[in-house]
């Protein structure tokens, strides 16, 4: 006997059913109407995927999606102590609802920063002060988000009372409960190649002799982590060198205080990158496979060397494209589909977290923000839509299943299994000139599911992203989506869920309850 449709919506008379018409429903599902479906052929060219029962990950830890600001743009975020900016709060909180955020203050500024030392004039290469102000906004900022932050300390100055003193007054303004680390420095790889400051606006002056290396590294760090606050935890090495992964062990062997090991990644790279590199800022380049597993792969290493010594693993500078971004690409609907299948390689390799950098003026800021006449507002960008799609596909606690397909490169599939027993699959189709039609087949798939689209007008949009079917006003006085929710129902047939992904686009397909 055929199946009937399925209805969206039941009309006002289904609720007058009777029990004999309940009986007959359930004897249609027990026909395999649930089971199976309708008896619809599937289309000769769909791409049969295939979802696997077992999980291949632990669960994805609470935080897992952070953000690493600049201390130079942390009130232009956070706002003021007794009126924080009220959208930034609601942009952070739906990355992660429920849970604690993680939050990194430093980057490039950590290096030129400092708590001003008594009786110690400032030295050239700080270019700005910590203020009480500073302080009192970013505690406040902490407490409510229930946030626990990463906290970056002057290393650079190669002075163990700067540090100290920086890493005292932190502390105590936030409080020592709230601090996941504190990280010495900030890419020290660079500081005998990157001039600290200049003399004359010409002559470089480095932080470090042309000899530094990892092991002048590996003295230099234990001295002066031994002058930080006790009993508050210690990250590093804060390091974008990839030949610095390998010296992990030894890292966390000499310094046992060390209780988060960080590491920073950026696929693409504008500052003195040649046009035929493949790392150059282009979409393509951007939405090349390797751009968005390749940092996770290169860190895969390095996170089995953290984990065997009890310590966590962040990814805790991350985005497309260093040297702030690249206009053009780091800003476009690219990157939102960019960002979900790196996060889902970060937790393939047993990432346990990243922070997506971002300062006002980056060009790979997920968005921006505005105070006037006293009243908040901001712009998102296709990037923060990027994170909440992925933020829905894997939510805490959830784990990967494996996944196969005959797709192409062009075609990334990522399955997870919640806590709720509710299976999600994410599918996102980076060619920009091709859709597919997908049949996915799930380790059970017994009654409809909801499918949610990621679209844009097109890869390299700006504005007009719909989640299903809402968006952020532009600019946004909320930071929550405006608009009515929309998700389709699928049914399986013969026992696939199939469904047509646009060319530049997203889907994501969620089973109810088990």
């Amino acid at each position: 006997m055929p199946c009937p449709a399925l209805l969206k919506r039941p009309p006002p008379a289904a609720a007058l059913l009777t029990t004999v018409a309940v009986a007959v429903l359930a004897g249609l599902l027990a026909a395999g109407c649930g089971a199976q479906g309708t008896g619809r052929p599937i289309p000769p060219d769909a791409i049969r995927v295939e979802v696997g029962p077992r999980p291949v990950t632990g669960p994805l830890p609470g935080g897992f999606i952070g953000l690493s600001i600049e201390y130079s743009s942390a009130l232009a975020y956070a706002g003021e102590p007794g009126q924080l900016n009220p959208v930034f709060l609601a942009l952070v909180r739906g990355l992660d609802r429920g849970q604690s955020p993680v939050l990194r203050f430093g980057g490039d500024t950590t290096d030129w920063t400092w708590w001003p030392v008594p009786g110690m004039a400032r030295p050239k290469g700080i270019r700005e002060s910590l203020t009480p102000h500073w302080l009192a906004t970013t505690a406040a900022l902490t407490r409510a988000l229930d946030a626990r932050l990463i906290l970056g300390i002057n290393f650079e100055a190669d002075s163990p009372r700067i540090a100290g003193t920086e890493a005292r007054a932190l502390v105590q303004a936030i409080g020592a409960a709230s601090v996941a680390g504190l990280e010495l420095g900030n890419e020290p790889e660079a500081y005998s190649t990157l001039g600290w400051y200049s003399l004359h606006h010409t002559i470089p002056v480095f932080g470090r002799p042309p000899t530094y290396g990892f092991t002048a590294y590996l003295r230099d760090y234990s001295a002066v982590a031994g002058v930080l606050p006790p009993g508050v935890p210690v990250a590093g090495p804060a390091s974008g060198a990839p030949d610095w992964l390998s010296g992990l062990s030894r890292f966390l062997t000499a310094n046992p205080r060390v209780r988060m090991a960080t590491f920073h990644r950026y696929p693409l790279h504008r500052c003195a990158t040649p046009r035929s590199s493949i790392a150059y800022p282009t979409i393509a380049n951007l939405l090349a496979p390797v751009a968005s597993s390749g940092p996770a792969t290169s860190l895969a290493a390095a996170v089995g060397a953290a984990h065997s010594h009890g310590v966590g693993f962040r990814a805790d500078e991350l985005n497309s494209v260093s040297c702030g971004g690249a206009a053009g690409v780091s800003d476009t609907f690219a990157s939102a589909l960019w960002i979900m299948d790196t996060l889902f390689n970060m937790d393939r390799v047993g990432v346990d977290g990243v922070n997506i950098h971002t300062f006002r003026s980056g060009r790979y800021a997920p968005f921006t923000f505005r105070h006037r006449a006293g009243r908040w507002s901001a712009q998102v960008r296709p990037l923060y839509y990027g994170l909440l799609m992925f933020s829905r596909a894997a939510p805490p606690g959830s784990r990967l299943l494996p996944t196969r397909h005959p797709g192409g490169p062009a075609l990334r599939i990522w399955a997870t299994r919640g806590r709720d027993n509710r299976l999600r699959v994410l599918l996102i189709n980076d060619a920009l000139d091709r859709a597919a039609t997908i049949a996915v087949r799930l380790p059970s798939a017994a009654a409809p599911a909801e499918l949610e689209r990621l679209t844009a007008p097109g890869i390299r949009a700006r504005h007009g992203l719909r989640l299903a079917g809402q968006a952020f006003a532009s600019p946004t006085l909320t930071g929550a989506l405006a608009g009515v929710a929309h998700a389709t129902r699928v049914a399986p047939q013969r026992g696939r869920y199939v469904l047509r992904l646009p060319a530049a686009s997203a889907a994501l397909l969620t089973t109810a309850s088990g």
